[in-house]
């Protein structure tokens, strides 16, 4: 694959992946979104826990294909975390990893607490 189909496909990753993370964290505010968003963190939470199994605890996919793609290109990839990446890559802050996976699980968690209760309501209600 040619080095600019990379860059494109890189690009592609960073946004789509960065707007997912965002989509996980704030979608249960909108009640159109809420199903979506429930949908979405149980994916993570598929790939995070039962992929986990086999592939290690916290395995995205996500991060998994975009990490071979910056390889490809040649890119040293400065975390094992993609949330730690991100404030690397966004914010130039190096905060230490295990933080701030602690703080993405815990996030992660709530979120799909507040999530799962609110559909569960809307769903009783019908």
């Amino acid at each position: 694959m040619s080095e600019p189909i990379l860059q494109i496909i890189n690009i592609f990753f960073f946004v789509f992946h960065t707007i997912l993370i965002l989509f996980n964290i704030v979608g249960w505010i909108v009640p159109k979104w809420r199903f979506a968003n429930l949908i979405t963190l149980s994916l993570t939470a598929f790939s995070w826990f039962i992929l986990g199994i086999w592939y290690g605890w916290g395995y995205c996919f996500c991060v998994d294909w975009h990490w071979q793609v910056r390889d490809l290109l040649g890119y040293q990839n400065l975390s094992t975390s993609y949330i730690h990446f991100l404030i690397l890559k966004l914010g130039g802050i190096d905060i230490p990893v295990n933080l701030v996976d602690t703080w993405t699980v815990i996030i992660f968690l709530l979120v799909f607490i507040v999530s799962s209760y609110l559909n569960v309501i809307k769903w009783l209600r019908k």
